[in-house]
């Protein structure tokens, strides 16, 4: 396993050299304390930007307006950084996320806010990524940079929409092969509807219910746990594994990817596909989308590996690598990525925003899906 680590690491090129990205960092926490003048800090700032059109374009910055902009970023800086510092510091082993801040994270903050004004109503960003990509930071670290912006973001997985742990049982005997929670089928789609839609509609001070799971419940296999009463709200960050997929044409599957190798596990395939039909009215509701992208889809499995690894070194119950890989591959088999969030971040007109997350779940690349 650490080895296939090392050798996708080294499949990762990183976005910025290593010293342009220590150079940012430096030029930023110059600023930030005082060392350095806005003109001198703009100055390498726009050369950098301009070395990443994509990136540009993906924020909807033009070239002419690239000195307005990021001008405006670093007073936005300047604003959340206080708060933030003491968090990220903690939570990061680098300063790399000071450079993820910047070129991420506060861009992303400020076109939300952006897209909120213009609608005039509250405003639901999808955010589609696996194990391992950053979905909660980003909507931890959102919440704050928003919050410090005058903006309330509420974070709903979809997760918190799971059928209850009776529901999933009476259904797992009408299909066994729904042995985990997560394939399409498992979640109550009335509920998210009424839950977005609410949202969506409701004035500043309109009380709503938001329903949450406790995964530990049930030894593990999760329930529905106390529900959270939110008003206020502006930003709602929807995130989830398959969030945005779309059925596929059944003839896919035929010649479909390793591990969907048998008539059952193609059947199993197939019947996924269906019920994403299901799904589609809750991605209605959703006015932006965003893809966190792993530069190896395989990289979620590996991911998933650490992850028990440190849970077991804590000395809390864990996987074996044997059972990771079942698990991983259960879903593969259910939704694989090459042919559900591939297209998704190749084609245009489905998705606003991709994050290539690499390796070391960092931001690689930042680009918008653009017409030929």
């Amino acid at each position: 396993m650490e080895a296939t680590v090392s050798k996708l690491r080294n499949l990762t090129n990183t976005r910025l050299t290593l010293s342009m990205a220590d150079s940012l960092n430096q030029v930023l926490l110059a600023y930030l304390q005082g060392q350095r003048s806005l003109t001198a800090t703009l100055n390498p700032l726009i050369s950098l930007a301009l070395a990443e059109p994509s990136a540009l374009a993906a924020f909807d910055i033009s070239p002419r307006q690239v000195e307005r902009s990021l001008a405006h970023r670093l007073a936005c800086l300047q604003q959340v950084y206080p708060t933030l510092q003491a968090w990220c510091a903690d939570a990061f082993a680098t300063t790399s996320w000071l450079e993820t801040l910047w070129n991420f994270w506060l861009p992303l903050a400020l076109q939300l806010a952006d897209c909120r004004q213009q609608q005039q109503r509250p405003i639901v960003q999808a955010v589609l990524g696996g194990q391992g990509t950053g979905k909660t930071t980003l909507g931890k670290v959102l919440a704050q940079v928003l919050g410090q912006l005058g903006y309330r973001l509420l974070s709903l997985s979809l997760d918190d929409l799971y059928k209850t742990y009776a529901e999933r049982q009476h259904l797992q005997t009408q299909d066994p092969r729904l042995i985990w929670r997560g394939p399409p089928g498992t979640h109550d789609i009335a509920l998210g509807l009424r839950v977005l839609d609410e949202l969506r509609q409701a004035g500043p001070d309109r009380e709503i219910t938001i329903p949450r799971f406790d995964k530990s419940r049930h030894q593990g296999a999760g329930d529905r746990t106390e529900p959270e009463i939110v008003h206020g709200v502006d930003i709602i960050l929807f995130e989830g594994w398959f969030v945005g997929c779309r059925p596929i044409p059944p003839e896919r599957f035929e010649q479909a990817p390793a591990p969907i190798l048998t008539a059952a596990d193609r059947a199993f395939a197939r019947d996924m596909n269906a019920r994403l039909a299901e799904y589609l009215p809750l991605w209605e509701r959703c006015d932006r989308w965003l893809v966190l992208y792993p530069t190896d889809y395989r990289l979620s499995q590996i991911w998933r590996w650490q992850a028990e690894q440190q849970m077991q070194a804590a000395g809390n119950p864990g996987m074996s690598a044997a059972e990771i890989d079942a698990f991983v591959e259960y879903f593969w088999k259910a939704l694989h990525p090459d042919l559900f969030i591939q297209p998704l971040v190749t084609q245009p007109g489905f998705v606003d925003l991709v994050v290539e997350i690499d390796a070391d779940h960092l931001p690689r690349r930042i680009f918008r899906v653009c017409k030929s």
